[in-house]
């Protein structure tokens, strides 16, 4: 009786380990990897996928996220999580989106054309700038399109 028990657990656990191997192959295959997600996790080491449209910087606390075909809407500050600033690569809050929870310089990837930004934080101002030159002010629960090329995103109490 003993031995058909642990016969039937080291089947079941093959059967198991053996069905989860293509899930894991495929979250990892390239090929269903956004073109940008993969562009930005090349630019900046120590992301993680999440997702096909989603990867993390847990040391940066930044993550990405690009909308599937049928997401891209105009969307609202409310679209940046609570305490948090986002860059979008569109205009008026579209497209794929970049968000930052530590307040200071936060880097945004050469890969990635910012062309909106939203401060969804209670107070305090973020400032979408190419080097130390302001390019637009955004105060706390509003948001703004940008011109010119932003390099990076400094969060102010």
């Amino acid at each position: 009786m003993k031995l058909r028990t642990v016969l039937a657990a080291v089947l079941f656990g093959a059967v198991l380990a053996w069905g989860a191997v293509p899930t894991m192959a495929s979250a990892r295959d390239d090929h269903d990897v956004d073109p940008l997600v993969a562009a930005i996790l090349d630019d900046v080491p120590g992301g993680v996928i999440v997702d096909a449209t989603h990867a993390v910087w847990p040391a940066l606390d930044m993550a990405l996220s690009v909308p599937s075909v049928s997401d891209l809407t105009a969307r609202s500050v409310g679209s940046c999580a609570t305490a948090r600033f986002c860059a979008y690569n569109a205009l008026s809050l579209a497209g794929a989106s970049l968000s930052f929870g530590g307040c200071g310089v936060s880097t945004v990837p050469p890969s990635f054309t910012v062309r909106s930004v939203a401060n969804a934080r209670s107070a305090g101002y973020v400032y979408a700038r190419n080097g130390a030159t302001v390019l637009k002010t955004v105060s706390a629960g509003n948001w703004a399109n940008v011109s010119g090329t932003v390099n990076n995103l400094r969060c102010a109490a």
